[in-house]
């Protein structure tokens, strides 16, 4: 697959380019009932995500390309079918490869929805 299905990129489910670390992402949002919320993004271009931390931990996976996540200084290549664990209160940042679509869980509300 080239792209994520079209149900799971629903306009009302937007996230606003306000809540995304990389510019140039188009992401999508589902909230769970207990408060966490799951987002699917696609990098449409290479970019940098502005280094940020979060008070909950944080799980993904690469679908297709290459997230290069940086912790501590070090550069942790992520690619196509690996998955990554951050915890709470880590600092990180990353570089995307044009083309790198990834799904991540977070342990609480990471996003919000663009307004349009």
């Amino acid at each position: 697959m080239d792209d994520f299905p079209p149900f799971m990129k629903h306009p009302a489910d937007r996230i606003s380019t306000s809540s995304q670390a990389t510019s140039g992402a188009e992401g999508y949002v589902f909230d769970a009932a207990g408060g966490n919320q799951m987002a699917f993004w696609t990098c449409h271009e290479s970019a940098a995500s502005t280094p940020h931390v979060h008070d909950y931990d944080e799980y993904f996976v690469v679908v297709r390309g290459c997230y290069t996540l940086i912790i501590d200084g070090g550069r942790i290549p992520v690619r196509a079918g690996d998955e990554y664990f951050i915890p709470k209160g880590t600092w990180h940042g990353g570089e995307a490869v044009a083309g790198t679509r990834t799904i991540h869980c977070f342990g609480g509300r990471r996003v919000e929805r663009s307004q349009s």
